[in-house]
């Protein structure tokens, strides 16, 4: 807490961060952790947090690097089995827990960092970084609030950076204000297919709760089309790269992907065959979700006339 609050190497104050973030939710996740056990951590990370999110010597570009969480795929990685809704559950528990116990001093930094003008400079750059990291804590601690934050983000916003951030807090929140940015971003954008694409891959990387329901709508959009690699990855990868979505208890995310590869797989095979990947890591989630996603690679592996891009990988999988 000592070092992550004060060390005055970065990288040093970034490690020290990391480790006692990464150290506190892999033991919640295992279990190892009481109620009593749990909220000392989370106020030992938040001394530190109230630290970087307050110190007046660290530039805005470190401290919004400091305030970035490590992500589910890398907590998973960190154990042998891992249970992606567990690790999500205890995640998004200490955001939410961060947003309420730091709301003023977030609050008060976002408010700085707005009014800091546009330009390329490293300030203008650092304060638009930790614009929307502030965000993204309000957003899990006081939703209802960061959604009028994240509102006003968007309609005031001069670049691309504070609109998309803004955006991407707001895909992950339950409220109107979601629809009507998404209608305007898209509208805004339309015909430009870099940016549509970054508007299918913000819907469905999203935390909201009824990801599923959205990709399915999604891919029935009239700008989504199978026939191109880069609008599929948008909107498929983004989704296959979203634990809580892609791990749902009932199987449907890996369902969802095994039917994309098997559909992709005639039109684009090295396409298809990069979506393999997440279902292979089957070994390495607890046993009901590992026999799910074993069961959608052996229903690909059944595919008559599979390719042999995707035969390889599907496969090596399961061998």
């Amino acid at each position: 807490v000592f070092l992550a609050a004060r060390d005055d190497d970065p990288f040093a104050r970034y490690e020290a961060m990391q480790s006692l973030i990464v150290q506190h939710l892999v033991a919640a996740s295992q279990g190892a952790l009481d109620a009593a056990a749990r909220e000392t951590g989370r106020k030992a990370i938040g001394a530190a947090y109230r630290a970087i999110v307050t110190d007046p010597a660290l530039d805005d570009l470190m401290r919004g690097e400091l305030m970035i969480l490590p992500s589910e795929t890398y907590l998973a990685e960190r154990l042998a089995v891992a249970d992606p809704g567990v690790i999500h559950a205890e995640r998004e528990g200490l955001k939410a827990w961060l947003g309420r116990a730091l709301a003023a001093q977030l609050a008060e930094l976002h408010d700085r960092a707005s009014a800091v003008p546009y330009s390329l400079e490293p300030a203008a750059r650092g304060a638009r970084k930790v614009k929307t990291q502030a965000l993204v804590l309000l957003a899990a601690g006081q939703p209802e609030a960061a959604a009028g934050r994240a509102a006003a983000q968007y309609d005031g916003a001069t670049n691309m950076t504070d609109r998309q951030g803004a955006l991407m807090v707001l895909c992950g929140l339950d409220t109107p204000l979601r629809a009507a940015k998404l209608a305007d971003f898209h509208a805004r954008y339309a015909g430009n297919a870099l940016v549509i694409d970054k508007w299918f891959s913000l819907q469905s990387g999203s935390l909201h709760p009824d990801v599923l329901t959205q990709v399915k709508a999604l891919a029935a959009h009239g700008d989504f089309t199978m026939q191109n690699p880069n609008r599929v990855r948008a909107l498929y990868m983004g989704f296959a790269v979203n634990p809580p979505a892609f791990h749902d208890p009932s199987g449907e995310g890996y369902r969802m992907i095994g039917d994309l590869i098997l559909a992709l797989d005639p039109i684009n095979a090295q396409t298809a065959a990069r979506f393999v990947p997440p279902l292979g890591r089957w070994r390495r989630v607890e046993p009901v979700r590992s026999a799910l996603m074993k069961a959608q690679l052996e229903r690909i592996l059944a595919q008559p006339g599979l390719s042999r891009d995707t035969y390889e990988q599907v496969s090596r999988s399961l061998g």
